[in-house]
């Protein structure tokens, strides 16, 4: 379906459009807020959305905070949030591996988060914080952990070659379970500076361990599946939104949600131009059902759902 700027639905469209979906699952960076910077009536939306009976889950590839961590950055914002409804990929990879019945030792490369949700499912982990380079000892002499049984890799700004080396030496013995937290490539910062992103370090550890990792994030299936089988979530029912194209959309895309891009991110309205008019496949699929400013310019078409929908107790 071609994008539909949703200032151009009428009435009834908005109307069909609200009823639509049960489950409304949303990004956070970008969509619900930048840095500790909330958007514009964001916390209005999501209040709305609830007061509405959605049920809203927090979908974010961001994997630096655990669900708790994630909780208080919601309420420190003023947004409605439980870890039930919170889905990092820290949490997922921790899920994962749960799933799989793993009962052995995990290599990160990556944050404090993935660590606290290993131990939270009785998992045990090493490599968090920085690997020191010791000069003048060859990083043959290096000696596998044989408790080892996967490696994670996600954001680690500790990242260098001893990681490398260690992580590669795991993922040579073929037993050993490969997870990448997701693959996002870059962000911007302030003064044009580019943040590498966790997609550079799972390629990096996927070139030298020459093998492809497990993504847990977005765009790949294993969130749709959790959340079809741990809460009933009905794809056909569900509303994704997003501001970066290739996780968000193409998640809603692959798995049958209705999409919705905001354009307070990444992906922008020539970006929509640009898909629609490509003969390439892939980038049909980035295309969303709907596209809107900010989040927050949904408000006034929910205010009004809402006035028709939920009549005043006498």
């Amino acid at each position: 379906m071609a994008a539909i700027n949703f200032k151009t639905l009428n009435d009834d469209d908005v109307n069909e459009f609200f009823n639509s979906f049960d489950t409304v699952l949303t990004d956070c960076d970008g969509v619900l807020w930048i840095d500790m910077r909330p958007m514009k009536n964001a916390t209005q939306v999501i209040s709305t959305f609830l007061e509405l009976g959605k049920r809203v889950f927090y979908v974010t590839n961001n994997s630096t905070k655990s669900r708790e961590e994630f909780v208080e950055k919601c309420k420190t914002l003023n947004f409605e949030a439980t870890k039930d409804n919170i889905l990092c990929t820290a949490n997922l990879s921790a899920c994962y591996l749960q799933d799989l019945g793993f009962n052995k030792k995990v290599y990160i490369i990556g944050s404090k988060a993935i660590a606290k949700e290993l131990t939270e499912v009785g998992i045990s982990h090493t490599g968090v914080g920085p690997d020191s380079i010791i000069e003048n000892v060859p990083y043959r002499a290096f000696k596998k952990d044989p408790e080892v049984g996967a490696v994670i890799v996600g954001f680690d700004e500790h990242f260098n070659y001893p990681k490398m080396v260690k992580a590669a030496s795991y993922l040579n013995d073929p037993n050993v379970h490969f997870i990448g937290t997701n693959t996002d490539e870059r962000f911007p910062a302030a003064n044009n500076v580019i943040i590498p992103g966790t997609g550079s370090l799972v390629r990096c550890i996927e070139s030298c361990a020459e093998r492809k990792a497990v993504i847990m994030g977005k765009p790949e299936s294993y969130i749709a599946d959790l959340l079809k089988k741990k809460y009933n979530v009905n794809p056909k029912r569900t509303l994704m939104i997003g501001d970066r194209h290739n996780t968000d959309i193409l998640l809603g895309t692959r798995c049958g949600f209705k999409t919705l891009l905001v354009l307070t991110g990444v992906s922008k309205l020539h970006h929509i131009t640009k898909w629609k008019r490509s003969k390439c496949p892939e980038e049909k699929e980035y295309i969303p059902d709907y596209y809107i400013n900010t989040i927050g310019d949904l408000l006034p078409y929910l205010e009004k759902f809402k006035c028709k929908t939920i009549t005043p107790s006498t």
